[in-house]
């Protein structure tokens, strides 16, 4: 079975230069080489070590749900050729002249975002998800906006599935101790996507004892129930049917509510101080809304493009909040990998070889039935 591209009038074709420029060297990597293609390996650019730049030897890249989203251009504005990838895992094997972050043979990670302006106020607090210039994407974007990343500018950045990266050490995380690599580099995007919504609607502070609602059971609503029930919160899992009580069950959900079911969400009916909801499809909300408590968050953090009908009456008798949250800043994923790595909270995982990736996206597009995240493991593909 092929993936099925859209939206084919809004795909860009963006070549590669023939010409490396002499701040740029290339490197092996998996991706689509046009729009509708299959997955092949093929070579890059990358920018060299500038002085505040690191070097990362791949060892594993998750792969998200973002990755097929954007892959197939199903929001549109999609680049090719293109490399996805945006949680990477490696050992240090490059430091520029400025770099203190990280040094030779350190472990370490990269997320989401390998650029911001680092002058905003959004960026000066540590929001540079959230920056004014909008922060640079680690794939499928362009790199003119914040200007710290080298090579050429006119060459869109390239994932993860990939042999070497460049990053500024600002977006390069040191990872502590033993972390197992392969499990660590989810936690770049679905362990601080889940985190940085519960650090913000004070989750994390360990003041008070709440009652928390995760709405969607795949590899993004896994990962929030083990850091809910991690953080001492009564953690309530949420999906349209039971089919997958068991498995959230098993992840520290102390509670289930189907949404098709009345009475179970009457039952749960203004209990939930917050509830994150994963679901990356257009849903119904309502009950989200009625198990909301007096000054509930409702927090998306799925993607989907259809508005959602709100009655305003639900919301100013409650005072309930609806709001969205994107990934996180980098003090917030410093204290996710630390979190996660303390107390051995890690996303559940399918190692998986290049080779894998058609068939893989394809599972994930259907549907994550299992709550496993799949991380691509470099060394083994390159061996292929």
């Amino acid at each position: 079975m092929a993936l099925e591209f859209l939206n084919k009038e809004t795909a860009i074709h963006a070549p590669i230069p023939e010409e490396l420029q002499d701040d740029e060297f290339l490197t092996t990597a998996w991706g689509f080489k046009e729009f509708g293609g299959n997955f092949e390996k093929f070579e890059v650019p990358r920018p060299k070590v500038g002085d505040d730049q690191v070097k990362l030897e791949m060892m594993y890249c998750g792969v998200c749900h973002t990755d097929i989203f954007i892959g197939l251009n199903e929001i549109n504005g999609a680049r090719y050729p293109m490399v996805t990838g945006h949680e990477l895992a490696g050992i240090v094997c490059e430091v520029g002249a400025n770099v203190t972050k990280l040094q030779l043979g350190d472990r370490a990670a990269v997320g989401c975002i390998i650029d911001s302006c680092f002058t905003c106020d959004m960026c000066q607090r540590g929001d540079e998800n959230y920056c004014r210039e909008r922060h640079v994407h680690t794939y499928n974007s362009l790199k003119k906006r914040g200007g710290h990343i080298g090579g050429n500018v006119s060459t869109q950045n390239f994932g993860g599935y990939t042999e070497y990266h460049t990053v500024h050490q600002r977006f390069c995380y040191k990872l502590p101790g033993d972390m197992p690599l392969d499990k660590a580099a989810p936690i770049l995007c679905a362990g601080i996507t889940m985190w940085d919504p519960l650090r913000q609607w004070g989750a994390t502070s360990g003041e008070k004892k709440l009652t928390i609602g995760i709405a969607g059971i795949g590899g993004l609503g896994t990962m929030g129930i083990k850091l809910s029930a991690a953080l001492g919160h009564e953690t309530i899992a949420i999906s349209s049917s039971y089919r997958k009580q068991k498995l959230a069950q098993e992840k520290g959900a102390v509670g289930f509510v189907a949404t098709s079911d009345p009475e179970a969400v009457e039952k749960y009916a203004e209990k939930l101080d917050l509830i994150l909801d994963t679901i990356p499809v257009h849903h119904d909300i309502e009950p989200l809304m009625k198990m909301l408590t007096i000054r509930g968050v409702l927090v998306f953090l799925g993607v989907s493009r259809k508005p959602y009908a709100v009655k305003p009456v639900d919301l100013f008798h409650r005072k309930k909040i609806l709001t969205g949250s994107l990934i996180g800043g980098v003090p917030s994923t410093e204290e996710c990998i630390a979190f996660c790595y303390k107390n051995d909270v890690y996303p559940d995982i399918e190692v998986i070889t290049a080779d894998q990736l058609t068939e893989t996206w394809l599972k994930l597009h259907n549907t994550n039935t299992t709550g496993l995240r799949y991380v691509l493991d470099i060394k083994r593909s390159l061996a292929q």
